[in-house]
Order: C-alpha cells, then sequence, then structure tokens
C-alpha cells in the first residue's frame, strides 16, 4: 500500500479571543483529502510560549473535533493513528484557542497521511 505524507506545521503567534472561541491559526495549516485517497491523521505536536494554557483545536470539514491542550510554557505530543478516517474531500484545519487578550507563539506539526 502506498503512502503519502503531509504535514501542517510551523511557528505562529496568537492572540486569545477566549478558551471558547477557536479560531485558525494561519490559512497555511488547512488541508484537503485529494480525490481518490483517504487520509489520517497521525499525531499532532505542539508548543505554547505563553504563560496561559492554550489549544489546539482539530477542525474536520468545520466542525471542531479534537481539542488538545498546552499548559503555560509547555509542549504536547498526541498519537491519533487510525482514531478516523478521513473520506477524499475532507478538509482539516488547524485552531487555536486561548483565554482572551493572552498572547505568545505557538508551534505546531501535524502528521498526516494520504492512503
Amino acid at each position: 500500500m502506498m503512502t503519502t505524507p503531509r504535514f501542517l506545521q510551523g511557528a505562529f503567534a496568537f492572540e486569545g479571543q477566549g478558551l471558547d472561541k477557536p479560531a485558525l491559526l494561519h490559512p497555511s495549516l488547512t488541508y484537503t483529502v485529494p480525490e481518490g485517497v483517504s487520509g489520517q491523521v497521525l499525531y499532532v505536536r505542539g508548543g505554547n510560549s505563553s504563560d496561559e494554557l492554550a489549544t489546539i483545536v482539530l477542525v474536520f470539514d468545520g466542525a471542531p473535533a479534537r481539542w488538545l491542550p498546552i499548559g503555560a510554557k509547555d509542549d504536547m505530543h498526541v498519537s491519533l493513528r487510525v482514531v478516523e478516517d478521513l473520506l477524499a474531500g475532507s478538509t482539516v484545519e488547524v485552531h487555536y484557542s486561548a483565554p482572551a487578550g493572552v498572547s505568545g507563539t505557538l508551534v505546531v506539526d501535524c502528521g498526516l497521511v494520504e492512503v
């Protein structure tokens, strides 16, 4: 079986709008599964430079699906292999949430695979 890895990654400045108000972290953190294949999110790693809790939110087809908290000045790694299949045409976006007024940098590495 041939697979193709895909990555959504980088370091991005953020300003919190509230933990209950996720927003797209950066336009480059969007992926659409091509026609003729399916996809899977394998893992998400992240780091948070701020003094407050921040959250990475994986959004599938416009709906929040996974909330992954990152503590203040901390990091996280979550393995998600085989949690769900993403059908052709499905979209994955990396959003964030943080307390209102909190700013900092989030480092994100989201690994996906096309099958």
